[in-house]
């Protein structure tokens, strides 16, 4: 058995990815991540450690004659494994579409579904997939950059009900090598080297200048701080599972918190009560720090505070968190905290006392058929690229220490600096609305430009328009 062998099972025994014998079915890419996840499973079979039954593959739909010829050489790979092969295809784009989803995220979606169905048509006992340490660095690196806690900086976890990841103590080096020497060739898939991807970005141009210059051991660091965060994270949800009780009483539409007791509950467990409250009224994907503070000074101070799909408010020595539908027609309310708003596409916000609304569409002709303020968001209209939006859009009042990276314009800037170079009035400027992700990045500063991230290229299969509007209020 080969040391590689070896920490792949052990890793396999260590997180009790699958028992003694256990049937597995490996989902494989073509590329060398997953080829090298088939091969060191089938080692593992044949040393009597789990059973793998066989192979599956999932082509998107996006990459055309480059996909199918993946598909060609994962189902010769299965042939000289001896292994059966599901191969699935599905319309990511279309589910992105109708769904109203990033592209990745339909994409996430709509393979892991398939390979559970494969898991099932086997009866498998787990799908393995090939996350590497490098996957893992990655993860936890973009997480920190973007404001995770301790839960967010678990990052890849080695095993998500029947989905396992042996390879998560393996470096992408060590599996090349591996493969090398089995004489076994594997895909190499060109989008991983688009740099429009944040994470290609990191992968290629962060992450090589800090092992170059801070820690040649970089990945292994940053994934050892994931398991600290993950089994910290573990221990402190538990705790807050437990105070949960009696911090919280569910009422029609939402919850009731006595103000006093999240106080006096220690911080990181009152910020997980509130946050997993917050969640169950929103989602996942709109609530972040800001939010959960926010509640916290209603405890504290009293008033109330409009939150991404519900509202907070101090009522005697409670505080209530109450749903409100995402585009409802009641008009927004600026607060200490500012205000924010889920946009789903299509849909819209409006704040009549401000004097405007914003709507999210998806485009449905090229960006010709738009005017040329679009495509900067210098006007009332920006167009946007719809793979590179993320996992939902809110519309959001500016927080200290906004910045972004005007279009056409070189490196980011503060955004106070932007809307005073405008001529923004001090009065207005807590008024004007901002479009951002789902990691809170800005893009679009309505009406006056958009983010240099977020603009459509030759290379653009979808877009979304964003309007601005007057309606009710000021004009």
């Amino acid at each position: 058995m080969t040391p590689l062998l070896s920490r792949v099972i052990g890793t396999i025994r260590q997180h009790e990815l699958a028992s003694r014998g256990a049937s597995v079915v490996a989902a494989v890419s073509g590329g060398s991540d997953s080829v090298a996840l088939a091969a060191l499973l089938r080692e593992a079979d044949e040393a009597g450690e789990l059973r793998l039954v066989a192979l599956a593959h999932f082509d998107h739909g996006l990459r055309g004659e480059a996909a199918a010829a993946d598909a060609r050489f994962c189902a010769d790979l299965a042939a000289r494994f001896g292994l059966p092969i599901e191969i699935g295809r599905g319309d990511v784009r279309e589910l992105a579409r109708s769904r109203h989803l990033s592209l990745e995220d339909a994409a996430r979606q709509a393979r892991y579904a398939f390979l559970d169905t494969v898991r099932a048509r086997f009866g498998a006992d787990r799908m393995a997939v090939g996350h590497t340490r490098e996957d893992q660095a990655e993860t936890f690196l973009l997480r920190m950059i973007r404001g995770a806690g301790t839960r967010g900086l678990a990052a890849i976890h080695p095993r998500v009900g029947s989905v396992i990841r042996p390879l998560l103590d393996c470096s992408r080096g060590e599996l090349q090598h591996f493969l090398a020497n089995r004489g076994l060739t594997y895909c190499e898939d060109l989008s991983n080297a688009d740099r429009r991807i944040t994470r290609n970005r990191l992968r290629h141009e962060v992450l090589p200048l800090l092992r170059r210059e801070f820690n040649p051991s970089l990945d292994a660091t940053l994934a050892r701080e994931a398991i600290v965060a993950r089994e910290d994270a573990a221990y402190l949800e538990q705790l807050a599972a437990e105070v949960r009780p009696q911090l919280t009483a569910p009422v029609p539409g939402g919850y009731r918190v006595p103000a006093a007791a999240v106080l006096e509950t220690p911080r990181p467990l009152a910020r997980r009560v509130l946050r997993d409250l917050l969640v169950e009224l929103a989602g996942e994907r709109f609530i972040g720090f800001e939010h959960v503070d926010a509640v916290l000074r209603v405890c504290a101070e009293a008033g109330r505070v409009d939150l991404p799909g519900q509202f907070a408010e101090r009522i005697g020595r409670e505080v209530v968190l109450m749903h409100r539908p995402a585009g409802s027609a009641r008009a927004l309310q600026a607060t200490a905290a500012g205000f924010a708003e889920p946009l789903p596409v299509p849909g819209e916000v409006a704040w009549p006392e401000a004097g405007w609304r914003v709507s999210a569409s998806l485009a449905i002709s090229g960006a010709e058929g738009y005017l040329p303020g679009a495509l900067s968001g210098g006007g009332a209209a920006a167009l946007i690229d719809r793979e590179v939006v993320g996992d939902g859009l809110l519309v959001r009042s500016r927080q200290r220490g906004d910045r972004f990276r005007p279009a056409g314009l070189q490196g980011h800037q503060k955004l106070q600096d932007f809307l005073v170079n405008r001529k923004v009035a001090r009065q207005n400027r807590d008024q004007v609305p901002l479009v951002v992700d789902a990691e809170n990045r800005i893009i679009w500063v309505a009406g006056h430009r958009l983010a240099e991230e977020f603009r459509v290229t030759d290379q653009t299969a979808g877009m979304v328009i964003l309007k601005l509007e007057a309606c009710g209020g000021r004009a």
